[in-house]
Order: structure tokens, then C-alpha cells, then sequence
């Protein structure tokens, strides 16, 4: 397997994209830090070119955040694995289908958990992971989440990108306290405590790992959700919860256009985000921003 995570330095991956004539780039790049936490528990992934030997022409790109709980393990595991499990569930390679990428995505989630669930317990360690996930297939974005790492998308008025963005949030929480995910979970005889933690000790619903509680109701069944790429769409940016912690959505969507209409680099822009939450806003937990810039050309 490549070597996924790569540290924020030098100038930004991009890679052009053709469609029916139209041409983009992409541009993306991460930063982490563990803020005032002993250890880094976070892990990402930046591929340009995700198709890791996979026959086809459709070009992909893939792009993720993992956000570990009682250890890195399944933060891990997830980072190496899940891709390549997407990829073999039939991730198109060929002509875009809808149905059949979310289909892939889905399966790719379910063979990463049951296989993270057999390591875990041969190893005979209980860590879990959230995961903010996107695909670039052609002029199509897929992303899917579990648990509570976010996905918010930076839309304008025109193709232009000089008019005010929009922030739209991409993906839905999965948290114990939320009536569905509370109901799911009752259903399958876990107990939501007054604090809002499943069995009065976890806070997300839905993740990968977390082998003891998998009988009460956590799941590793992503919401997934795609759209087109108009040229409307600036950039996109994938955090853990600790950076939504101190960030607003619309906040951060504001400060990440400013600096990118003032010229700075993608690297530059997701390292200032990742200082800014720490350093200014005090966030105490492990901080990972993934920036994904689309430039119409």
C-alpha cells in the first residue's frame, strides 16, 4: 500500500480534469495539530490520483479525514484500507453511475469495519474512528461521513468566484443524543444516558471500530451524498470535530476565501486554518483541515 499521509509542505497537489470539453483543477492539502492532547489521533489521506492500479479511464480523486477515539488504530487501519475496499466494491472506472459509486461506497465502508473489527480483536484493542470521506470521479463529488468530522462546501452566485460564497453544510452529524441515531440505537437495546453518550460513554453513534459497543448500536453506515461541479463551487473543507469545535461553518468558509483570493497557497491556507484553531481559538483536541480547491480553467 502507498504511503497516504503526506505533512503539509511544498506546493499544492492539482490535477487537471476534463469533461465534455470543460477543464478544472484541483488543488488540496492538509494540515494537523494535536493541539493540547498527548498524542495525535487524527489521520488523512490527500490522493490526486486514487486509482491505485484500477483499470479505467474516469479519472478519481480521493480525499479523507479519520478521527481516532481511544487511540489511533482504527484511524489507522481506516486510512489504509478503506479506499482500496471502495475501489474493489466497484468504484466506476469507466462512465459515471451514481447508484453504482454510492454502492461501492457503502460496501467499502461495511468490508473496512468487519475487517477492522476481526484486527481489533485478535489485537485486542478497542479504538474507534469517524470519517469525513470525498471522491472526485470525473465532474462528480461523492463524499460520505460517519460520526462527526465535517464536510462544508463553498458555493458562489457565479462561475466567476468573485462574488460572496455560501457555505453548505455537506454531511449530517451522528451523534447518540440526535432522536434518530437515539431510536436506532434503543432499538438495537443500547441506552443513551443523560449525558448524551451511548451507555453514558461514547458521544458518536456511528464509526468504525469501537468493537464493544457495535452490539448497542454503533454503526459504520455512511450518509453519502454527490453533486455535479459547475463552476460554481470554490473549494471544499473537510475538518474533525475539534476544528468545527472552535469554527463556525460560514466562519470558516469566510476565512479560508480570503485567503485564497489573497493569493496564498492551498498548503498555506490549511496551515493558517489549522494555527488559527488552535493557537487564537484555543481548541484543545487534535485539529485536521483538508482543503480541496476547484479551479474552473
Amino acid at each position: 500500500m502507498p504511503s497516504w499521509p503526506r505533512r503539509s509542505r511544498g506546493p499544492p497537489r492539482t490535477r487537471r480534469r476534463e469533461r465534455e470539453g470543460r477543464v478544472f483543477e484541483i488543488e488540496a492539502d492538509a494540515a494537523e495539530d494535536k493541539g493540547s492532547r498527548h498524542t495525535m489521533e487524527d489521520a488523512w489521506v490527500l490522493l490526486e490520483d486514487a486509482s491505485l492500479g484500477s483499470p479505467g479511464k474516469l479519472r478519481c480523486a480521493h480525499f479523507a479525514i479519520y478521527d481516532g477515539h481511544g487511540g489511533r488504530l482504527a484511524a489507522e487501519y481506516a486510512q489504509k484500507n478503506l479506499h482500496a475496499n471502495v475501489l474493489s466494491a466497484g468504484l466506476p472506472r469507466e462512465l459515471m453511475d451514481v447508484k453504482a459509486a454510492k454502492k461501492a461506497i457503502l460496501d467499502g465502508f461495511r468490508k473496512t469495519d468487519e475487517s477492522l473489527l476481526e484486527e481489533s480483536a485478535s489485537g485486542g484493542w478497542l479504538d474507534g474512528a469517524t470519517a469525513v470521506c470525498v471522491w472526485v470521479l470525473g465532474q462528480r463529488v461523492f463524499i460520505a461521513n460517519i460520526g462527526d468530522a465535517k464536510a462544508v462546501l463553498a458555493r458562489s452566485s457565479t462561475e466567476d468566484g468573485d462574488s460572496s460564497v455560501k457555505a453548505i453544510v455537506l454531511t449530517r452529524e451522528h451523534k447518540a443524543i440526535y432522536p434518530p441515531e437515539r431510536a436506532r440505537i434503543q432499538k438495537a437495546g443500547g441506552v443513551v444516558s443523560s449525558n448524551g453518550r451511548l451507555q453514558g460513554r461514547i458521544e458518536v453513534s456511528r464509526a468504525f471500530g469501537d468493537r464493544q459497543f457495535k452490539k448497542v448500536g454503533v454503526v459504520a453506515t455512511p450518509d453519502i451524498h454527490s453533486f455535479e461541479l459547475t463552476g460554481r463551487e470554490q473549494f471544499i473543507i473537510l475538518g474533525c470535530d475539534g476544528l468545527w469545535g472552535v469554527f463556525g461553518t460560514s466562519d470558516a468558509v469566510e476565512f479560508v476565501h480570503k485567503l485564497l483570493k489573497e493569493g496564498l497557497l492551498v498548503t498555506a491556507v490549511a496551515r493558517r486554518l489549522v494555527r488559527e484553531a488552535v493557537r487564537e481559538r484555543r481548541c484543545k483536541d487534535n485539529c485536521t483541515a483538508l482543503i480541496i480547491v476547484f479551479r474552473p480553467k
